[in-house]
C-alpha cells in the first residue's frame, strides 16, 4: 500500500480520503480542528441544533454515487427528504414568490408572483441553461481542468463557445431575458452561491440555478451535519486513520516531488502522496517551499476573495405563521450589498439581504420552538485593508441591525429569542482556516476565476488540491466531485516487483 495523507478533514478531504481507502491506499487524515466536517459544522445547546454551514443539499445523487463507490448505501445511512418550496422569497415592495421543489412548477410560480410573462423567460433561460450544463456540468465539473484549453476542448463548435461565452456576465443575460426587475434579482441572487458578483461573475453559472431547480433541493433529517458524520464513519470502516486537533505546518517536497507533512509539535509523516483539503491560497503561500509553485501562487494573487457571512443562531420560543425551511429577504437596493463587499473600501452592509434556515424538523428544536440560522452577506475580515469584525462591540452592534431588518421586513422576532449566539467572518477564520472567513475562498468574480480555480493537479508531483477553492469550486456537490477528481488522478496502489 502507498501511503497517503489528506490534509484537512472538511468534506472534499474526507470525500478524498473515502475512494482512495476503498481504492487501496492506506490513508492518514489531519485535521486541526477538534472534529472533523470543514464548513460544515453545527452547535448544539439546551435542546436546538444548527447547521452552521450549508443550509440546503443540492446534487444528492453525488453523495449516493461517493458513498456506493466505498461500499455503503447512503439512504440506509442518513435520511433525505425534499425541501419543498425550496425557498419563499420576499421583495422590498411586498412581492413574495415560493419557488417549488420541481423545476416544471417554477415557470407557473414566477408567473403567479410577477405576471407579464415572468415565468415563459424564465422557462427560456432554463432551457438555455440546460444546455450549459451539458456543457459545462459532467464534462468539466467532474474532470480535471487545466488552464483555458482544457475548457475551450470541451465546446465542439463556435455555436458551444457562443453558448459559453465567458465575456457575458449573469447581471447582463437577466438583463438581456428577464424584463421583470424581480425576476433578475432573483437570478443574481444565484451569484453568491459562488461568493460572488452578479456584476462580474460569468453568464454561464445560470447553470446553478437550473441544477437547484432540476434537481431539487434536500435537506438531511437531524441537520445536513449527519451527512458528514456518515462519512466519517465509512472512513473508520474503511480503515482510515483520522487524527483530530492535528495542525500541518508544512508539505515537505523533494526533488522528485512530495515528500509528507510537518505538524507543528515537530513530528514528520512521510507520504507517497498529500491531498490538500485547505484553502488553496494557504497551501500554496503558507505550507508550501518549492519554487514550482510561483505560477499559481502568482494566479491566486490575482483573484478577488470570495464574499464572508455574519451569522446569527436564534433559539426561539414559538412558532412562526406561515413557516418555510428557508427564506430570502431582499433589500430595495441589491447592489450597493456588493459595492459594500466587493467595492475598494469594504464594510459592513447596512442594508444587507438576509438568509434564514428554519427546518421544520423535530430533531433540531424542543417542541414549540424554532432554531433560526440567519446569514447576511459579509466582507471578509481584514484588519490591515479592510474590516476587523473583532472590533470592541461591531459584531453584537450589527447582530441587532440584523434583527432590526428582520423586522422591518416583516418578521419581527426580537420578543421570542431565547438566546442567540453571533458567528463573524473573523470566528469563520478561526474554525476553519478560511482565509479572512471567505466561504468559496476565491470569488468567481470574471471568467478565469469562475471557470479556472487551481488545478487539482498541483506542479509538485504526488500533491493534489480538493475542496471548495480548487476545481471545480464550492458547496457540498462540487467538493465531493474534486474528491472524485483527485482519486482518479492518484489511481490504484503501485504494485510491487511480486504483484502486490
Amino acid at each position: 500500500m502507498s501511503a497517503v495523507v489528506v490534509v484537512g478533514g472538511g468534506m472534499g478531504g474526507l470525500a478524498s480520503a473515502a475512494r482512495l481507502a476503498a481504492a487501496g491506499h492506506r490513508v492518514t487524515v489531519l485535521e486541526r480542528s477538534a472534529c472533523c466536517g470543514g464548513k460544515l459544522g453545527t452547535r448544539t445547546r439546551d435542546g436546538f441544533t444548527f447547521d452552521t454551514g450549508p443550509s440546503l443539499l443540492t446534487l444528492p445523487s453525488v453523495y449516493r454515487d461517493l458513498f456506493a463507490a466505498t461500499g455503503a448505501d447512503l439512504d440506509e445511512l442518513v435520511d433525505i427528504v425534499p425541501v419543498d418550496p425550496a425557498c419563499r422569497y420576499r421583495f422590498a415592495d411586498g412581492t413574495e414568490l415560493a419557488v417549488p421543489h420541481k423545476r416544471a412548477s417554477v415557470p407557473d410560480a414566477l408567473e403567479a408572483a410577477f405576471g407579464g410573462g415572468a415565468g415563459e423567460e424564465w422557462r427560456r433561460l432554463m432551457r438555455d441553461a440546460e444546455r450549459l450544463w451539458g456543457l459545462v456540468g459532467e464534462p468539466v465539473l467532474r474532470r480535471p481542468l487545466n488552464g483555458t484549453g482544457d475548457l475551450l476542448k470541451h465546446a465542439t463548435g463556435v455555436r458551444d463557445l457562443m453558448a459559453i461565452a465567458p465575456w457575458r456576465t449573469l447581471r447582463g443575460i437577466g438583463r438581456r431575458r428577464l424584463s421583470d426587475p424581480r425576476a433578475r434579482m432573483l437570478l443574481d441572487r444565484y451569484a453568491t452561491y459562488t461568493g460572488s458578483d452578479p456584476r462580474r461573475l460569468p453568464a454561464v453559472l445560470s447553470v446553478v440555478p437550473f441544477v437547484e431547480q432540476e434537481f431539487g433541493a434536500w435537506h438531511v433529517r437531524g441537520g445536513l451535519r449527519r451527512l458528514g458524520d456518515a462519512l466519517v464513519d465509512r472512513l473508520v470502516a474503511l480503515g482510515v486513520e483520522i487524527r483530530t486537533s492535528t495542525e500541518v505546518t508544512a508539505i515537505e517536497t523533494g526533488p522528485a516531488g512530495v515528500r509528507g507533512v510537518r505538524l507543528a509539535d515537530g513530528e514528520r509523516l512521510a507520504a507517497s502522496t498529500v491531498v490538500a483539503n485547505a484553502d488553496a491560497a494557504h497551501v500554496y503561500d503558507d505550507l508550501l517551499d518549492d519554487p514550482r509553485t510561483r505560477r499559481p501562487r502568482r494566479a491566486l494573487r490575482r483573484t478577488q476573495p470570495s464574499l464572508a457571512g455574519f451569522v446569527l443562531l436564534l433559539a426561539l420560543r414559538g412558532r412562526t405563521p406561515d413557516p418555510s425551511h428557508h427564506r430570502v429577504l431582499f433589500p430595495a437596493r441589491y447592489d450597493a450589498e456588493f459595492d459594500a463587499i466587493f467595492g475598494r473600501a469594504p464594510r459592513p452592509v447596512d442594508d444587507p439581504t438576509v438568509y434564514i434556515c428554519a427546518p421544520d424538523d423535530p430533531r433540531l428544536h424542543p417542541p414549540g420552538c424554532e432554531s433560526w440560522f440567519v446569514l447576511v452577506n459579509a466582507p471578509r475580515h481584514d484588519p490591515a485593508a479592510g474590516v476587523d469584525w473583532r472590533l470592541p462591540g461591531r459584531a453584537e452592534a450589527y447582530a441587532d441591525r440584523v434583527l432590526e431588518i428582520l423586522a422591518a421586513r416583516g418578521l419581527d422576532v426580537r420578543d421570542r429569542v431565547l438566546w442567540r449566539e453571533i458567528r463573524t467572518p473573523a470566528d469563520l477564520e478561526r474554525d476553519t482556516g478560511a482565509p479572512g472567513g471567505a466561504i468559496y475562498g476565491a470569488s468567481s468574480n470574471g471568467p478565469r476565476a469562475a471557470l479556472l480555480r487551481p488545478a487539482n493537479a498541483t506542479p509538485v508531483p504526488g500533491l493534489y488540491l480538493a475542496g471548495g477553492s480548487a476545481h471545480p469550486g464550492g458547496g457540498l456537490p462540487l467538493v465531493a466531485m474534486s474528491a472524485e477528481i483527485v482519486a482518479d488522478l492518484v489511481g490504484p496502489p503501485a504494485r510491487d516487483g511480486l504483484g502486490r
